[in-house]
């Protein structure tokens, strides 16, 4: 059921695309009721089926859009949203999908950077939303630890359940407790615990998935292949992950957060310069992350540990920074998810249950990996851009510990042994306007090109959730997606690992049913590949 938040969007959304079926291009009107009568014969509830000339369809599609980049005029639009209450529904969506020639693009917590899981760059595509955001429950087995989680929870939910079960339980995912589960999971997932425990894919024990015949598929009956691939390497292009069973970690009782800014004038520069031979070195119980914004560097760390040991550490370590007991705060991983999400700890954990139904911004972002320290001068030349008016945030996560052990080679994601950093250039605004958005695009874009000589080279790489159409964009050949063109994007997220991505693409969907404008293409039969 919509919020009342994503109903007060209904008008804007109406509003800015003329009518709320304009966006339907291409589209018959028959092929709309041939899907929505297959969902009914395979007993999917009319209620749950949402098309364009139902009253409910706009408050429906609006509920999970996190960027109002995607409420737009003329934008295409799905022809109808399947709000899936139970596996059988998903299943029928793709069934009835294959059916009638309508493609499914799975959305689950609908922070897709560039909003491909529920909207087309390609007026002519015909697809439907399948939305995962009622398949949310959370169950852990504190024993085992071990959870099951949907793919509709958000990373909020997830650790308000874990947290309610054991306080020394955890599990390693972003800070950002809106983002939904299926897409981060199946994207890699980085986050505080990653020097410790790696990504939230590498502690997948177990899925749920519908692939593209629409069976019911556990880690067994589909194959070490595509296990591999749904985790880190886009679960959207394979089939619909459903549900995923996780290993959850241990953590002490109490650990330690601290954050301290530090402006322009008091060696900023000096500090984040520093910080990039530091921060990968670090104990892989440490983590000390760095927002740049306007005129100062924020530097945030949690500690799996005591205040006092994180303050000997910083004093031995990374000095220059002025790290003392008094900037320290002990507290449960619980509290710390609190407090990197809302910069406090005193808040209610409650707020990790809001989903955050209403887009109230625009955003655009980019993002790169530096494997050799960026100089001083560089730096340095950052700040004119951070002045602007216009001007965005740039934000810093440390690789090393767990995440430097593992060769670029052996997993689905590759960013990992050789590089230091992960850099994430972040606009955001909320003023309307063709004119704003061109500025804002400028502004990172801008940025991201000033940066090039200093970042990861042939392929310069980015962060597969941190989607960016900016590197290239599918073309279609002979109904499937081109294998050649996609390796433009592909490599700059996947490395090596793309045309391995491609063969699983291959094996299990080989006509390419899910698919978007920047999903793993088959690799074509010519190629091969000797061992999936």
């Amino acid at each position: 059921m919509p919020s009342a938040a994503s109903r007060r969007l209904v008008p804007i959304l109406c509003t800015l695309a003329i009518s709320c079926s304009s966006g339907i291009a291409g589209f018959a009107a028959g092929d709309a009721d041939a899907f929505t009568h297959c969902l009914a014969a395979a007993a999917v509830p009319p209620r749950l089926v949402h098309t364009p000339g139902s009253a409910s369809y706009a408050a429906t599609l609006v509920s999970s859009i996190r960027n109002l980049r995607f409420v737009t005029p003329g934008t295409p639009r799905p022809l109808a949203i399947v709000a899936a209450a139970e596996a059988g529904h998903a299943q029928a969506a793709v069934r009835c999908g294959r059916r009638h020639g309508v493609r499914v693009r799975a959305r689950s917590g609908g922070h897709d950077y560039e909003g491909l899981s529920y909207l087309s760059l390609d007026r002519r595509e015909r697809f439907a939303v399948l939305d995962l955001a009622a398949l949310r429950d959370v169950r852990v087995d504190a024993d085992r630890a071990e959870a099951w989680v949907g793919s509709g929870a958000t990373l909020g939910e997830l650790y308000y359940a874990v947290g309610a079960a054991s306080r020394t339980l955890a599990f390693p995912a972003g800070v950002c407790p809106t983002v939904g589960v299926g897409g981060h999971i199946s994207g890699g997932g980085f986050g505080t615990l990653m020097r410790r425990y790696g990504l939230a894919a590498d502690n997948v024990l177990d899925v749920v998935l519908v692939d593209a015949d629409g069976r019911l598929l556990n880690r067994t009956t589909m194959g070490e292949g595509l296990f591999w691939a749904i985790r880190g390497g886009g679960g959207e292009s394979f089939g619909v992950v459903l549900s995923w069973k996780l290993r959850l970690v241990r953590v002490p009782e109490t650990v330690t957060v601290f954050t301290i800014r530090r402006p322009r004038n008091q060696s900023a520069t000096d500090l984040i310069t520093k910080w990039q031979e530091i921060s990968p070195s670090l104990p892989r119980d440490v983590i000390l992350r760095v927002v740049v914004q306007s005129q100062h560097a924020q530097f945030e760390s949690l500690f799996l540990g005591r205040c006092r040991r994180l303050a000997r550490l910083m004093r031995a370590r990374f000095p220059e920074l002025g790290m003392t007991q008094s900037d320290c705060e002990e507290i449960t991983w619980i509290q710390s998810t609190v407090y990197f999400a809302f910069y406090s700890s005193s808040k209610p954990l409650e707020l990790l249950l809001d989903r955050g139904t209403e887009p109230d911004r625009y955003f655009k972002a980019k993002s790169d990996y530096v494997q050799e320290p960026i100089p001083r001068h560089a730096w340095e030349s950052t700040w004119p851009w951070l002045e602007e008016h216009d001007a965005g945030l740039l934000i810093l996560d440390p690789y090393g510990g767990e995440m430097g052990r593992v060769s670029p080679a052996a997993t689905r994601f590759p960013h990992r042994k050789g590089n230091l950093y992960n850099l994430q250039y972040y606009s955001f605004w909320f003023e309307h306007g063709a004119e704003t958005l061109q500025r804002h695009l400028s502004w990172v874009r801008g940025l991201y090109g000033e940066m090039e000589p200093y970042v990861s080279k042939n392929p310069r790489t980015g962060y597969f959730n941190y989607r960016d159409m900016d590197l290239g964009k599918n073309e279609i050949e002979g109904n499937v997606t081109s294998y050649t063109k996609g390796m433009v994007w592909g490599e700059k997220y996947f490395r090596s690992n793309f045309e391995r991505l491609a063969a699983v693409k291959a094996m299990v969907d080989p006509d390419d049913f899910f698919r978007n404008e920047q999903s793993i293409p088959p690799l074509p039969a010519a190629k091969g590949w000797s061992s999936i």
